[in-house]
């Protein structure tokens, strides 16, 4: 995979297609950078942006720090962070931008087009809050990693902000039409989804066409909700193969992740 990488340097500007511009990669607000992840890109070694802001305020978020739209970013977009970039071409395989939100950035598709030139493949983390950017930068991305937070009528009790199931559902919409490789993944607590619910809700992924689906067992690790974290201990076993079965049985792919 590292020598394939490194020969896509050389080419890769001449099939990067054309998205309509945003704003410079240089306002890109980078949060922070996860040097090397063998689990954030399936089957690839990468390493991992993490662009600052969040418009969701999910309760089990494990990054709050990445929430707030900072004024300045924390990491220089060029001499940070596409510095290393240049530096690890071969030696890793794929960058995923995540944050955050990293759709909610105007710089993200011109920061995805200049990794892209590097010769890496592209991974993208979102929860869908922003479909147009989203389809935009679709064109660039290789792999997409899309949170589903519950039914799309019932998101506002999990982000906290009235009608956010509606751009998850076009964010949805365009990554099926694209063609591009996904997964959607939707994070799981019994305070926040019952068992019945989850397979409901799995059910009508599978009805709109996902084929890639992971259940992931919320973990506390960087969460404040206390009330969530109190219930930690109660989740080894939860929730059940028998729900396990009944959810690999709606995928071609289905994972259950457990921290």
């Amino acid at each position: 995979m590292r020598a394939a990488t490194a020969s896509r340097a050389s080419t890769a500007a001449a099939s990067v297609p054309r998205i309509a511009p945003g704003r410079p990669p240089a306002h890109l607000k980078v949060g922070g950078l996860v040097p090397f992840t063998a689990t954030d890109y399936p089957g690839l070694l990468a390493t991992v942006i993490f662009v600052q802001g969040c418009p969701w305020r999910c309760g089990y978020c494990h990054n709050p720090h990445l929430q707030p739209r900072t004024a300045d970013s924390p990491l220089d977009w060029d001499k940070d962070v596409l510095a290393f970039l240049r530096r690890r071409v071969g030696l890793i395989d794929g960058v995923v931008f995540s944050g955050g939100e990293p759709t909610m950035d105007p710089g993200l598709g011109a920061a995805i087009r200049q990794t892209r030139e590097l010769g890496y493949k592209i991974g993208l983390h979102t929860g869908g809050t922003h479909p147009r950017r989203l389809a935009q930068v679709l064109p660039l991305v290789d792999w997409v990693g899309l949170d589903i937070k519950a039914d799309f009528d019932d998101y506002a009790r999990i982000t906290g902000v009235t009608g956010s199931g509606h751009p998850a559902r076009a964010s949805l919409r365009a990554v099926l039409d694209s063609g591009v490789d996904f997964e959607c993944r939707t994070t799981v607590h019994p305070d926040l989804i019952d068992v019945q619910e989850l397979v409901a809700l799995g059910r009508a992924l599978a009805d709109l066409g996902v084929r890639r689906y992971a259940v992931q067992v919320f973990r506390p690790q960087g969460c404040g909700d206390e009330a969530l974290n109190a219930r930690r201990q109660s989740l080894r076993d939860w929730p059940g193969p028998a729900i396990g079965d009944a959810l690999a049985a709606l995928f071609p792919s289905f994972t259950l992740r457990r921290a």
